[in-house]
């Protein structure tokens, strides 16, 4: 009888060590990076270095036109929000996200 339990340890082992190394190989496999994610960072890194210095430009001309008076005070203050969330965007995105829990 003790031999029997002994044999039933033995043939459980690997048992245990397969389930184990299964149960670990997801955590492997969703370790990586999403190519998308990767993508979609890169892209953003990209446009908002270009928009740096086009949203810097774009400021200085709207004040020299408001002060001169050559432009709706409107469109100043449109240009100055969509420059906000152009730049807040990333922020928006992760507030949104965690919001819904993803």
């Amino acid at each position: 009888m003790n031999r029997d339990r002994n044999i039933g340890r033995l043939l459980s082992a690997p048992l245990w060590l397969c389930g184990a190394i299964l149960a670990a190989v997801p955590a492997v496999a969703l370790a990586q990076a999403s190519p998308f994610l990767t993508g979609a960072t890169a892209l953003e890194s990209n446009i908002l270095a270009w928009l740096t210095p086009v949203a810097i430009i774009l400021v200085m001309v709207l004040g020299a036109m408001a002060m001169a008076n050559r432009i709706s005070w409107g469109w100043c203050i449109g240009a100055i929000l969509g420059i906000a969330i152009a730049f807040g965007a990333p922020q928006v995105v992760a507030w949104v996200r965690g919001m819904f829990g993803v």
